[in-house]
């Protein structure tokens, strides 16, 4: 090989790449960088569509087992059986479920759930920020702790305690009187009720007293629907408490005991009105109530978080009205996706004194 050859290959070989060769290769690595890009942007979305649908599942599941565990201890009050609270004369107008007297308090004991259907935001005063159109429920029980025990919630000073009186002697149990038999109180001195042997002081526990209801907001102008309660504590309702988010929707119909045997025979979303009770009618309306022994609690969760570019054109269907009618909600606003849940609760404690 003489030295022009050389000379030759030694330019080819420092030629590099021609105009067009380069712009192929960009064109192509651009092509590639953008389906690259575009598979990143779809597989991105596709999660967080994936983390809100898992969220809103859970949340209203979550929804659900808060409102069942609440509504499963309706009712109780250890040894005391409420029902001897209950008047034999008419009328009984229904307790004022933001009642902190103890006047009011008391005789009340034995009404041991008690709903809202469709509630406004002047329905209640002790609540605020209500979301129209959904359902809030009270529960009054006692506490299944007792006071001074490992784990149990400490009694604030002025909030209102119970004690059940399992002493049979004349001035308790023996008495013919039923106030003798409890004691509902915010003062500790006055809780002096016995055991069974008449000596040793009986257990105090806390008195319970929660409204369970929707919020517009988790927090002031958020715009997300909360699952919320406010409970019952010394001389105020206590500031409300979030308990899940996106829950938009809570709607309840109550199984009524009309024949005794602890099973409930009919529904109804409103105990208030069914088969036209009044006040002074027998039974009164407030009779409903007390034979409430199991509660179709039907929930509808949204998402936290909007899914862009979506458009919830469905209807739900919660329960049915006071009526008998489909209860029904949709179109709804905002795009969010939704999902209905429900499950039939039994209330265990007033189910099984009947």
């Amino acid at each position: 090989m003489n030295k022009s050859d050389i000379s030759l290959l030694r330019r080819s070989a420092n030629r590099g790449m021609s105009l067009v060769e380069l712009m192929v290769a960009i064109t192509i690595g651009t092509l590639i960088v953008a389906a690259m890009s575009l598979l990143f942007a779809n597989n991105s979305r596709s999660r967080s569509e994936t983390e809100r649908a898992s969220q809103n599942i859970e949340n209203g599941r979550y929804a659900l087992e808060l409102v069942r565990t609440e509504l499963q201890h309706a009712g109780y009050f250890a040894e005391f059986n409420p029902r001897e609270l209950i008047p034999t004369a008419v009328p009984k107008p229904k307790p004022d479920a933001c009642a902190m007297d103890l006047a009011v308090l008391r005789p009340a004991l034995w009404v041991h759930v008690q709903g809202y259907d469709n509630v406004s935001a002047s329905t209640l005063s002790c609540l605020s920020d209500v979301k129209a159109g959904t359902d809030a429920f009270l529960v009054r029980r006692a506490s299944t702790c007792i006071v001074g025990s490992a784990g149990c919630t400490a009694l604030g000073t002025g909030a209102p305690a119970f004690q059940a009186s399992s002493c049979g002697n004349a001035t308790e149990l023996g008495s013919a009187d039923a106030v003798n038999h409890y004691r509902l109180d915010t003062t500790l001195t006055n809780l002096v009720l016995t055991k069974r042997n008449c000596t040793a002081v009986a257990d105090t526990r806390r008195y319970v007293h929660r409204i369970y209801y929707i919020a517009n907001n988790d927090k002031a102008g958020d715009g997300i629907p909360t699952l919320k309660y406010t409970e019952l504590g010394a001389g105020a309702f206590s500031t409300p408490t979030s308990l899940v988010q996106g829950i938009e929707y809570l709607q309840l119909e109550y199984g009524l005991d009309t024949d005794g045997n602890g099973d409930a025979d009919v529904y109804t979303a409103s105990p208030d009105g069914y088969a036209g009770c009044t006040e002074s009618t027998t039974p009164t309306c407030l009779d409903h109530w007390a034979s409430t022994v199991a509660v179709k609690v039907f929930v509808l969760s949204r998402s936290v978080d909007a899914s862009p570019g979506h458009t919830d054109t469905n209807t739900y269907v919660l329960g049915l009205k006071a009526d008998g009618t489909a209860n029904t909600f949709g179109p709804l606003p905002g795009a969010f996706k939704r999902k209905v849940f429900q499950e039939v609760v039994r209330l265990q404690n007033p189910a099984g004194r009947l």
